[in-house]
């Protein structure tokens, strides 16, 4: 079904104009969607539509609210996603429509070149389900598996991973400075690929992170805040979320993420529902 976009829905001090949209790529599932279970959200590479992993495959949904999907007809259960840039990694469980191949009952890494349409078996297939999954400037992918605490890295694009620091990671963000890690202790950056972390001063208590291309973070905090970093370092509170952040992303000029009102888009002057999720 077609969602409305509901009127802005501010943050304190907080307002946003949301405008255009990308057309459907031919042979696109047209079929419409409903999103449940939200793991990770990114923008579309193709235009300013977003793509949304969730429970039952990856969805489009456009600026002005509308749901389609699962990109491809595929059903699996995208615990961990990642857009860089025009490909698309992910992680999870087979769904009942999923092929043999991408492996069950964990999909271990796959991979897709054609914005999800189909997807191809990379790594781990069967036995491993990645839970976090993100990637540097340079493209190395970094994850935490559910089974593990450690971190794990790949600098040939999935192929073959290389285990790094324990630190039980509940998300990870890479830009050129380092691997930045949520973790219980605080916001953690490492600076030698993953094999040691140390503390951010001063950084909020995380638990969702992602970076702008600047590299500057961006984070859902344990106090219910949307945290912003300053280029000078220093954190700015945005406003409060309603209820956890299921997942959470930054671009250049705005922050997506999903928590008890649906599909939110922010910027640094304002946010917006775009889809509710009952």
């Amino acid at each position: 079904m077609k969602r409305p976009l509901l009127t802005a829905t501010a943050l304190p001090a907080l307002i946003i104009v949301i405008t255009g949209c990308s057309a459907a790529q031919p042979n696109e599932s047209a079929q419409t969607g409903r999103i449940e279970h939200v793991h990770g959200i990114a923008e579309d590479p193709r235009g300013d539509d977003l793509l949304v992993a969730t429970h039952d495959g990856v969805f489009i949904v456009t600026l002005d609210g509308n749901v389609t999907g699962p990109v491809g007809g595929h059903d699996f259960d995208a615990m961990g996603f990642i857009v860089t840039g025009n490909t698309l990694f992910a992680s999870g469980h087979p769904g009942q429509n999923t092929p043999a191949e991408l492996g069950a009952p964990n999909l271990g890494i796959i991979r897709s070149d054609d914005h999800g349409l189909t997807w191809t078996p990379i790594a781990l297939n069967g036995t491993t389900d990645f839970h976090v999954l993100t990637a540097a400037p340079d493209g190395t992918l970094y994850g935490v598996a559910s089974s593990q605490v450690n971190v794990l890295s790949s600098t040939d694009d999935g192929k073959q991973w290389t285990t790094r620091a324990p630190i039980a990671a509940a998300d990870l963000a890479a830009t050129s400075s380092g691997l930045y890690a949520a973790a219980e202790q605080g916001l953690l950056v490492s600076t030698d690929g993953g094999d040691s972390f140390t503390p951010v001063p001063s950084a909020p208590l995380l638990y969702a992170i992602d970076a702008r291309p600047d590299g500057r973070l961006v984070g859902a905090g344990t106090d219910g805040g949307l945290w912003a970093q300053e280029p000078s370092g220093t954190w700015q509170r945005l406003g409060s979320l309603q209820g956890a952040a299921q997942a959470l992303s930054a671009t250049e000029d705005r922050i997506l993420l999903v928590d008890d009102r649906g599909i939110v888009a922010a910027t640094d002057g304002g946010a917006s529902v775009l889809v509710a999720i009952p």
